[in-house]
């Protein structure tokens, strides 16, 4: 057994804690004194009806078929890093829209006077770029086993990685791990596949609200006239569509979503994972610090989830920043600054994404109508749409 010492250990190598490292290699005095414990993956990609990646039995980061949504203000972010990946897919229309209901709304770029209201890249892509970044950044990167914090005390913290041990002032759980204090099972399974459309639109991103829950196609990155697909629906419904053949896939698919697009077709992979919110009420327990998915998993409605995990990772590298020239002296402070600061973003956040899928799929027509409603109303008005746009384009700053 060995043991080493960091000012910070960063437990979890996803796109968060890569982010994070990134950020606070630029302001740490030694890069070399942060630590990123990367543990190690599976050999094998899931097989359709699998628990889909970042689960325990997340695919390799080069074979991960998942495609991410990445709003205006993550993307400015990453491009600060030079952690942009090279091909990835605008979004400068966002439509909203419930099936068998009146009422819609449109989202557009030129709103807000951005090129784009967000992108989507493809998983791989992205883990290779910050891959190549956190390589030539100076933090320590160590691999081996999922890393575990043992304690911590008035001191710092103990972590073990296998056989060895970690000492360090700060540890940042940002391994997916974790978050249990609040639970809820939306009673949905996700269906992800990719989709081609015989009419497509470029630089277009659809959510549409069914019975069963919510439907969205996002422009793929790699093929033009293709589209990643998040289909929501009963575990039963879920089951089901993971198991048809393609043409009967396709048939459904172009039946729930609608003709907008033309026919949809799908010859892709299907992978089925279950949706449910998890939560920690406290991002910080005294030197340990929890940030993305280790503080909270949400709904995919919207595609909220890592971004707000990047703007966990952008404010704590920021409180940290002053601290890391004296990383003798007590962060504590500091951190209860930190989970703070993210309160409101988080709160409203997991709020929007946890009531948005319930709401449209009560079954209950009047609230059903209402939602309508309030959609055409945000199409009619602009100011009526302007706060939850701007959430969306970039969430909550203080």
């Amino acid at each position: 057994m060995t043991a080493s010492a960091f000012d910070i250990a960063i437990l979890g190598a996803g796109p968060v804690g890569r982010v994070l490292a990134l950020m606070l290699a630029r302001v740490a005095p030694d890069p070399s004194r942060i630590a990123l414990l990367a543990g190690s993956v599976p050999a094998a990609a899931p097989a359709a009806g699998s628990p889909a990646a970042g689960s325990p039995a997340a695919t390799i980061p080069a074979a991960d078929p998942r495609v991410l949504a990445m709003n205006h203000g993550s993307r400015v972010l990453l491009e600060s890093l030079l952690a942009w990946p090279d091909r990835s897919a605008d979004i400068r229309n966002i439509h909203v829209s419930q099936r068998g209901r009146l009422g819609r709304t449109v989202i557009q770029n030129t709103d807000f006077n951005v090129p784009q209201l967000g992108s989507v890249v493809a998983y791989a892509g992205l883990h290779a770029k910050l891959d190549e970044r956190v390589a030539a950044c100076g933090v320590t990167v160590l691999s081996g086993p999922a890393a575990q914090v043992e304690r911590q005390d008035a001191d710092g913290v103990r972590i073990a990685q296998g056989d060895n041990t970690l000492l360090c002032q700060v540890a940042v759980q940002s391994d997916g791990a974790g978050a249990t204090d609040l639970r809820r099972d939306y009673g949905q399974h996700a269906v992800l596949t990719t989709a081609h459309a015989t009419l497509p639109r470029r630089g277009w991103a659809w959510e549409r609200f069914t019975a069963e829950g919510p439907l969205a196609l996002l422009p793929h990155p790699q093929t033009p006239d293709a589209y990643s697909v998040v289909w929501c629906s009963a575990p039963e419904r879920a089951n089901e569509l993971a198991a048809m053949d393609n043409a009967a896939f396709s048939a459904a698919l172009t039946q729930a979503f609608g003709d907008r697009l033309g026919r949809l077709s799908s010859q892709s992979p299907r992978h089925v994972f279950p949706l449910a919110l998890a939560a920690r009420r406290a991002q910080v327990q005294g030197r340990v610090v929890a940030i993305g998915n280790a503080a909270q998993t949400l709904h995919p409605v919207a595609g909220q989830g890592l971004n707000l995990g990047l703007r966990d990772a952008a404010r704590l590298a920021q409180t940290l920043a002053g601290w890391l020239a004296q990383p003798e002296s007590s962060p504590t402070a500091r951190l209860t600054e930190f989970a703070q600061a993210r309160q409101v973003d988080r709160f409203i956040t997991a709020g929007l994404t946890d009531l948005m899928p319930r709401v449209f799929a009560t079954g209950l027509a009047p609230v059903e109508h209402a939602c309508g409603l309030a959609l055409l109303g945000m199409d009619l008005a602009s100011p009526l749409r302007a706060p939850l746009a701007q959430h969306l384009l970039q969430g909550f700053r203080a």
